[in-house]
């Protein structure tokens, strides 16, 4: 009688997660990796990697979203539809997890500023990592064409892609 008199009228006690619940951040990492397919035109590469801003938004919101061996096939699926060479996001998505995990060993608390700058200084190094694999590949491009713009526009874009996941989150598990 006092829990239903409590709950609101409806409303279901101990609903659980949504189905598919345990597949839906890797899904939407994919689903922002997809987003470089649209056909958006720029002389420079100012697109932000929607992929890494997702993955990046998840393991901050909720460490217990996937474990950190999930940076790996994610990575692959980002360097297939990226047209990166293979191993690059691989390599640097499985870099940024074990150092997210390190992070969460070793800070007592953060908050919403601390947190845009952790995902703002792992955009950075996967932005510059990006152009030095290119350079080192033989592309000419200057750090200040490619690197710059992306990195600026991607630090700028990660609050929309933590909202984003936040209110996946909160659908996702029924609240």
């Amino acid at each position: 009688m006092a829990r239903s008199a409590l709950s609101p009228k409806g409303a279901q006690l101990n609903k659980g997660p949504r189905t598919g619940a345990e597949i839906l951040p890797a899904a939407t990492v994919i689903a922002g990796s997809l987003i470089s397919l649209l056909p958006i035109v720029s002389a420079t590469g100012w697109w932000p990697d929607w992929g890494l801003l997702m993955l990046v938004a998840w393991r901050l919101l909720r460490a217990d979203a996937w474990p950190a061996w999930w940076a790996a096939p994610l990575g692959f699926a980002n360097d297939l539809i990226l047209g990166n060479p293979m191993g690059l996001s691989v390599a640097l998505w499985a870099a940024m997890m074990i150092a997210m995990d390190i992070l969460d060993r070793r800070t007592q608390w953060r908050d919403y500023w601390i947190e845009w700058g952790i995902a703002a200084l792992f955009i950075a190094i996967a932005e510059l990592a990006q152009w030095r694999v290119a350079a080192m590949l033989g592309a000419p491009v200057p750090l200040g064409v490619t690197a710059g713009p992306a990195t600026v526009v991607g630090i700028l874009c990660f609050p929309g892609a933590a909202f984003i996941a936040a209110r996946i989150d909160r659908w996702r598990l029924g609240r």
